[in-house]
């Protein structure tokens, strides 16, 4: 929800309606109240190396069973196109 209110943002400052971004940026500043808090890059780091050892990963072929274990423990709290790219610099 944040992501489209973003996008929506982005598209009112482009059509110069500030009063419609401003809303926009109300609602954001309401609904990061409930999201839970983003992961540091050194969690991320962590949770990816104990996955990396619970799964037994040492090529890229193994990376589906690196990123099944991560996803359920970082979705929502971490951009996953990130930590997909950290998981195959590791296993690369």
């Amino acid at each position: 929800m944040v992501k489209q209110r973003r996008d929506s943002v982005a598209q009112y400052e482009a059509a110069g309606r500030q009063d419609l971004a401003d809303v926009e940026h109300a609602e954001i500043s309401v609904l990061a109240e409930f999201m839970p808090q983003p992961l540091t890059e050194e969690e991320i780091s962590e949770l990816m190396d104990e996955a990396i050892a619970a799964t037994g990963a040492a090529t890229m072929q193994d990376m589906g069973k690196v990123m099944g274990v991560l996803k359920p423990q970082i979705q929502g709290r971490a951009d996953m196109g990130i930590v997909s790219k950290l998981v195959k610099t590791k296993l690369g």
